[in-house]
């Protein structure tokens, strides 16, 4: 058995949700593939998948295969593309979902310099507040902020997404600041729709502190958010990315110092690894350049 192969068809079924979609994408027969499935699980010495008429599903040991599979995979790609003859420069078409904070706030300045880097290029950046299906939206790559990836995915880690607690000196006046967390349960907290909308998570002296909030508005993006705390509307919990220069500039006044909001990290995903085009390679590695492990709007202390 080439085991290569074996996992590239076990990724490639759950990726596409069917051995017939994986077998017409590999271009192999449907019993080929069930044969490759079936050599992995023996070799794994586990069950893989449950295989039903109408649906895939993994089992517990599957779930723990799958990364290591794509692990490997990865590591395999990057070898033959690391001797092989370099591609064509990047053009045509690239699809990129965003949240729309991220979008306005930084990734609309990225791809300004990718185009005018590769000028055969077009970004049709989708910004949207929810999470797409990259096949059924034909999206090329997608950057989510999460804590909590869906295993299934293939994702590459570009930068880490700090949060402020912030609110404007207005507010402020009119609303004794908070001195330690418990205390926000006593202030209008704006919050999100997707992240903490009910309950905000720190992490003070050296213990993770979690405290209930409440307050009149809500949004399932964080730009609304940053607006409406800038109007004095109450005390948000927003990303540095988007916050951090309202902070630096004194229209925003961080709260609890001592009290870190718990941090995410943002990813590049996208569906497949297989026949990369050389435009999706180079942008992922054009943003895994500019979004480094510390990124830039941190670098000034907010």
């Amino acid at each position: 058995m080439d085991r290569l192969i074996a996992m590239r068809v076990f990724v490639t079924v759950v990726d596409l949700g069917s051995q017939s979609a994986a077998a017409d994408q590999l271009d192999l027969s449907r019993p080929v593939v069930s044969r490759y499935l079936a050599e992995l699980e023996e070799w794994v010495g586990a069950r893989l998948m449950h295989r039903t008429t109408r649906k895939l599903s993994l089992t517990a040991a599957g779930n723990e295969t799958l990364p290591r599979c794509r692990q490997l995979l990865e590591l395999a790609d990057d070898m033959q593309a690391a001797v092989s003859v370099p591609a064509d420069a990047p053009r045509g078409l690239l699809r990129i979902s965003v949240s729309t904070s991220f979008g306005q706030a930084q990734l609309a300045a990225a791809v300004t310099e990718y185009v005018r880097r590769y000028p055969d290029v077009s970004i049709d950046l989708q910004m949207l507040d929810r999470t797409v299906n990259l096949v059924d939206e034909r999206i090329d790559l997608a950057i989510r902020t999460s804590n909590d990836l869906d295993p299934s995915l293939i994702a590459r880690k570009l930068t880490v997404c700090r949060s402020v607690l912030c609110a404007t000196p207005l507010y402020l006046r009119a609303h004794p600041a908070p001195q330690q967390v418990d205390d926000l349960s006593q202030h209008n907290c704006l919050s999100h729709s997707y992240y903490g909308k009910s309950l905000w998570h720190f992490t003070a002296h050296g213990e993770v502190v979690s405290v209930p909030v409440q307050g009149n508005i809500s949004a399932n993006e964080a730009s609304t958010l940053l607006s409406a705390t800038l109007a004095g509307a109450g005390i948000s919990l927003l990303p540095t990315y988007l916050a951090g220069c309202h902070v630096r500039s004194g229209e925003l006044v961080r709260l609890l110092p001592n009290a870190e909001p718990l941090a995410m990290n943002i990813y590049a995903v996208y569906a497949s690894r297989k026949h990369m085009p050389a435009t999706l390679r180079s942008m992922l590695d054009f943003l895994a350049e500019r979004f480094t492990e510390e990124p830039a709007w941190d670098k000034r202390a907010v």
